[in-house]
């Protein structure tokens, strides 16, 4: 009998020591910032300014304060996005495409709010504009469907502070979709939908970018080369000879200038090394056998030989210097090179009468082929956009028609 009521003294006592232990248990981030949603607003902040790795870190600490914060997982699944469009290896971008998938189910299943919801459709979004798998552009404007049938505080926004930031987000992916027309009407849906908004600005230059898209490829038939530069926030020096090539058909308008008999001796002095397995290295060459100035091959201190260096961006400036060059050559004017020799007063703050480049941005301006700000300069160190070159090159072959 003493043994049984041993038993049952010894179950009762652990039984209220396990009572006591759970009473006890303290929650893991105790400190007044140490909380998930302070965490996750500095994530997507960093997110914001490109700062992947401090994104992750806040998001997965905001998951340890709280495994069931929703918005940490769809603010992961933009992570894993950012990091697929930045791998280049098959592999690790298999890897980060998965985690994608896995932290949008975990944001899908975790949300038990229409503004947690609204985070997860906008991650579906952005994390599938970043990917570009299989159906992508599909998958998110059925996310945009689905997101704007909730109804929303807008107060318990921590980060997007607004509805309107899905929109602004589907009008990126369209852009990226290239459907130009949705993504200009999606825009201009953020702008007209506030007076004042956290997203007005970026939906303004969103706007204006696809616009300048729209003008640069009406009244031309574009090809696959210049669609996919169109996008392109930077021109690199392999996208530009094969808009040139494939949109102003150079190298035909060439041939026609010279006898038969030459066009055959016609060609590249060599092949650089770094285009051996371009995918453009065939435009490259026809301008190398051209000799455009600006295209040449560069001199290259590490290698000790001359390359062609296809990924290095364009500036507006040496733009500007190769299709002057273009011109002169189409056009057989040779006085283009000097029009503007001589000249004592720029009209371009960025631009010197004695600068290299002057001359060249002179007659691109002079004839619209090029544009300046409104606020007078001309931004000669500035990377050139994709929309900007194509509708320069647009524009340069009407110039050309008209002599």
């Amino acid at each position: 009998m003493k043994l049984k009521l041993m038993q049952i003294y010894l179950i009762v006592a652990a039984g209220m020591a396990l009572l006591s232990g759970c009473a006890t248990v303290q929650p893991k981030c105790t400190a007044v910032e140490d909380n998930p949603a302070h965490h996750y607003l500095i994530g997507m902040k960093a997110l914001e300014e490109g700062n992947i790795t401090t994104a992750q870190e806040k998001f997965d600490r905001a998951l340890y304060c709280d495994d069931a914060f929703s918005i940490a997982h769809s603010g992961l699944a933009i992570v894993s996005g950012e990091k697929a469009k930045a791998q280049g290896d098959a592999g690790f971008r298999s890897v980060e495409i998965e985690r994608a998938a896995s932290e949008l189910s975990k944001a899908k299943k975790t949300a038990d709010r229409p503004d947690q919801f609204f985070d997860y459709y906008t991650a579906v979004i952005r994390s599938g504009a970043l990917m570009k798998q299989n159906n992508w552009l599909g998958n998110a404007e059925e996310a945009f469907n689905e997101g704007n049938r909730l109804t929303v505080d807008e107060r318990n926004l921590t980060y997007y502070l607004g509805t309107e930031a899905m929109p602004y987000f589907m009008g990126i992916a369209w852009l990226e979709g290239r459907e130009f027309q949705k993504a200009r009407d999606s825009f201009s849906a953020v702008l007209n939908a506030k007076r004042e908004s956290k997203w007005h600005e970026k939906a303004d230059k969103g706007w204006k970018r696809v616009d300048k898209i729209m003008r640069a490829m009406g009244g031309i038939t574009v090809g696959d080369v210049g669609k996919a530069i169109a996008t392109r926030e930077s021109v690199s020096r392999a996208d530009l000879a094969a808009l040139i090539i494939d949109e102003l058909k150079i190298d035909k308008l060439m041939a026609g200038r010279i006898p038969l008999l030459s066009q055959s001796a016609k060609k590249a002095e060599f092949t650089p090394a770094d285009m051996m397995s371009h995918p453009f290295k065939e435009e490259v060459l026809t301008l190398l056998k051209w000799n455009v100035r600006g295209m040449e091959p560069k001199y290259d201190e590490t290698t000790r030989a001359y390359l062609f260096k296809p990924s290095d961006p364009v500036s507006r400036g040496e733009m500007a210097f190769i299709l002057e060059d273009v011109l002169i050559k189409l056009t057989g004017n040779e006085k283009i090179a000097t029009a503007y020799f001589g000249q004592e007063n720029s009209p371009f703050p960025d631009v010197k009468p004695t600068s290299a480049q002057y001359n060249a941005v002179m007659n691109m301006t002079s004839r619209n082929i090029m544009e300046s700000e409104l606020s007078g300069e001309f931004r000669v160190n500035s990377p050139v956009d994709g929309a900007e070159a194509l509708l320069a090159i647009r524009v340069l072959r009407q110039r050309i028609n008209t002599y």
